[in-house]
């Protein structure tokens, strides 16, 4: 028996000026850089991670950052929202924060019974925070955060797959072992494991909408968990019975990947959770400095020559 997907990965997303983006994630947001890399097919940019306090499967948010890169447009085709989990309780308190940062929020109608505050980041990426109960994941949230612990984002809540139709994409998601659980209007939700926060996907039909142009502000992939190498070859026979192509397992050093696109056109990822991003540096020190990959490693000195310079700063924390 094929073990199950376990949720999200990880989502990976396009951004231009990466110190902004940086800025942004880590200032704003309150996550931590859990590592600072480079695009492994495209190294001279950067490829940033944004995580909790260690970089947990579920938690990542990632970034190719190509400066200059124009604005992209959400729809069909394409992860639309990217929705992180907080404490219903929270909610005000990331409107405000989120208003004094200069950027505006919205809370939306609620939705399933919940409390949703929408918003984007500089390039224009569709963002959300779900405020639920159930929400309070036990040490992960990162301790130097400027966000105070009971407020910090832990985990993803979900992702919005939005599509022309809805049947295909809801075969290949009951193949991979996910579950309809709620319907409201043209949004149809679907559950993995023992869903909830992290194990959630929302299929939104949307026939007469435009097709989705990835560049900064858009989604490029979502990732979905599997608990190792062995599970993943296993999936990967699935995604072939079902006439789906899949590439070959390709080493993120991170974690090991598959990518395959559903029927509506997303991107999917396959993800393994080990071997983690304390591989190449003490989990104290995530993110503060450049790691290549061992091929790339001989190229270090005209790969710094070409990306711009960040850095990361000190946060300075907020009481709660």
């Amino acid at each position: 028996m094929v073990q199950p997907i376990l949720g999200i990965h990880h989502v990976t997303a396009i951004a231009s000026d990466p110190q902004r983006n940086l800025d942004f994630y880590t200032e704003v947001l309150g996550l931590r850089l859990v590592k600072r890399t480079v695009n492994f097919d495209d190294p001279g940019t950067y490829h940033l991670y944004f995580g909790d306090e260690a970089g947990s499967p579920g938690s990542i948010l990632t970034f190719f950052a190509w400066p200059m890169a124009a604005r992209g447009r959400a729809g069909v085709g394409q992860v639309e929202i990217t929705s992180f989990s907080i404490p219903a309780a929270s909610l005000t308190f990331w409107e405000q924060r989120l208003l004094a940062a200069g950027t505006p929020a919205v809370r939306s109608e609620s939705r399933f019974d919940e409390e949703v505050l929408r918003f984007t980041d500089p390039d224009g990426l569709n963002l959300e925070l779900v405020g639920h109960s159930g929400s309070d994941v036990p040490g992960r949230a990162w301790r130097d955060a400027s966000v105070p612990v009971q407020h910090a984002i832990r985990r993803f809540y979900s992702v919005t797959l939005c599509e022309q139709g809805y049947e295909s994409t809801a075969d290949l998601l009951e193949t991979m072992g996910f579950r309809k659980v709620g319907e409201q209007g043209n949004r149809f939700r679907f559950d993995v494991g023992q869903g909830g926060a992290g194990a959630r996907v929302d299929v939104l039909c949307a026939s007469e909408a435009p097709f989705g142009n990835i560049a900064a502000g858009t989604v490029h992939h979502v990732a979905w968990r599997v608990s190792d190498d062995e599970a993943q070859l296993a999936w990967r026979k699935q995604l072939l019975n079902k006439r789906l192509n899949a590439t070959p397992v390709i080493d993120r050093c991170y974690f090991h990947s598959i990518y395959f696109r559903e029927p509506g056109g997303v991107l999917f990822e396959l993800a393994t959770d080990p071997p983690g991003f304390a591989t190449d540096e003490p989990a104290e020190k995530l993110g503060e400095t450049l790691k290549l990959p061992p091929w790339l490693e001989p190229h270090r000195t005209k790969i710094e020559h070409v990306l711009p310079p960040i850095q990361l700063h000190t946060p300075v924390k907020e009481s709660g």
